[in-house]
């Protein structure tokens, strides 16, 4: 299982950017998905969450900007970011709680997978 992270880059402040997260593999099944940012010096944050039935939560500081989303048929999580401010610099990390699927009858086994990161740049 991988998660590949892309959408980021430079923007200026009150623009937009949409992150894009897929989880790549033999899977059986997701449950929660989210996004952390991690800005330089920093420790890595958690910016949202989404759960398998489409339950969302935002860090205060995103809420009311930020949009997190799923589609479940293409393993594939999204974060759409509005009116993006200077402090919203830094990598953007995704993870995703997968159960691999092993073949017919084996256990599920659900692990915390992350992505590579894709790096956000928004300048004043």
């Amino acid at each position: 299982v991988q998660l590949q992270a892309s959408g980021g880059g430079s923007v200026l402040a009150g623009g937009s950017l949409k992150l894009s997260c897929e989880v790549l593999g033999s899977i059986f099944r997701i449950r929660d998905m989210g996004w952390y940012r991690q800005a330089p010096g920093n420790k890595r944050d958690l910016v949202a969450t989404i759960s398998n039935e489409g339950g969302t939560y935002y860090a205060e500081s995103v809420l009311g900007r930020s949009t997190i989303s799923r589609d479940n048929a293409k393993n594939t999580m999204y974060l759409q970011m509005n009116s993006l401010k200077p402090e919203d610099t830094g990598v953007y990390y995704c993870y995703a709680d997968v159960a691999p699927w092993y073949g017919e009858g084996s256990k599920v086994i659900y692990g915390d997978y992350w992505g590579k990161g894709t790096q956000v740049t928004v300048s004043s």
